[in-house]
């Protein structure tokens, strides 16, 4: 399996992102400013674990959590 390339691993933007994944930026009231490059948050969780590790046992980030059949995707369920 070849791994996907760090934008997209951590793309919090993807309209599929499943519900349960938090990273700081959550967190943080602001507006956007244009002028700052974006960093990478690159810390996230899984509401359910409360740990980098989803329900599957694979990693919460968003490259992964944004795959509707993954089968804890939203509900925090693997059967």
């Amino acid at each position: 399996m070849m791994a996907k390339p760090e934008r997209q691993r951590f793309d919090t933007s993807h309209p599929h992102l499943c519900s349960a994944l938090r990273w700081k930026g959550l967190f943080i009231d602001a507006e956007r400013d244009a002028t700052v490059p974006p960093c990478n948050d690159g810390l996230f969780w899984c509401m359910y674990t409360q740990t980098c590790i989803g329900p599957d046992g694979q990693l919460a980030e968003p490259g992964n959590c944004s795959n509707t059949v993954r089968k804890c995707h939203g509900t925090g369920k693997c059967g």
